[in-house]
């Protein structure tokens, strides 16, 4: 089952993806809800991304470019971030790049979206706790990395992290390429059996640290091949089973503000 959210009417609405229609639905999508009787066409209605995430946690460097260079040992410890939730766009949405910075680096990556709550979950048992998948767009701009390694800032910015189109319930995640195209040129597409870090593994490592909740979205990692890009640049990131995420760079129109010592 396919679930996108999308303004229609002057109102951003939630529905189910049925063919060349959304058929609307109340209620809240990861407990109890119920069709309204309302449907709309899939491409006369503007997508946006398809939740609203209570948190969103990214996981570093986590492909490798060939099965043979996975590591006999995993971390002890695995790269993770925080990316806040007003960094989220959908669909179409324009990726701001910061005043000041030429270029910032697409991230194609699926992102799993929880749908109760987790905490302190085994591995075997994380896929009950997952409610779908959607695509990402991990934007970021490494000019604004802390030299001792904090990433904070340079995930960030506003319109730094596309969602979409949709988010789809019945994918198994284990064996689907992940993809990027740069203005129509393939830069990314590598199978998630890549991964270092699988998803069970982060997600029961993570629910060990934090108690996970319905509408966190785990961004899984971005396979080999991401590059910098500048405005005018047209991302499209893709997932087998999910579909495509298209979003245009644009620069900023007004200065970032600068912190100095007085």
């Amino acid at each position: 089952m396919k679930f996108a959210r999308f303004l229609a009417d002057g109102a951003i609405r939630a529905g189910v993806v049925n063919g060349e229609v959304i058929r609307e639905i109340e209620g809240n999508m990861f407990t109890a809800w119920d069709y309204t009787g309302n449907v709309f066409r899939y491409d006369r209605v503007s997508l946006v991304a398809p939740l609203a995430p209570r948190h969103v946690i990214g996981i570093g460097a986590n492909y490798v470019a060939s099965s043979a260079q996975l590591p006999v040992e995993l971390p002890d410890i695995p790269v993770f971030f925080f990316k806040p939730s007003s960094s989220v766009v959908g669909p179409e949405a324009e990726v701001v790049i910061p005043s000041g910075v030429g270029e910032v680096k697409f991230e194609s990556e699926l992102a799993v979206v929880i749908g109760k709550e987790a905490k302190q979950v085994s591995e075997e048992d994380v896929w009950s706790y997952i409610f779908g998948y959607t695509v990402a767009n991990d934007v970021t701009a490494p000019q604004f990395f802390h030299p001792d390694g904090h990433w904070t800032i340079g995930k960030s910015f506003d319109t730094f992290t596309p969602l979409g189109p949709v988010i789809e319930t019945e994918l198994d995640p284990r064996a689907v390429s992940v993809k990027a195209r740069v203005n129509g040129e393939e830069k990314q597409n590598s199978s998630t059996e890549l991964m270092i870090i699988s998803i069970s593994k982060m997600i029961s490592y993570l629910s060990h640290v934090m108690t996970l909740q319905p509408g966190d979205v785990i961004l899984t990692g971005s396979p080999v091949g991401a590059e910098l890009v500048g405005p005018g640049t047209v991302i499209e990131c893709e997932v087998d089973g999910i579909g495509t995420l298209r979003n245009t760079f644009i620069a900023a129109k007004a200065p970032v503000v600068s912190i100095r010592r007085s």
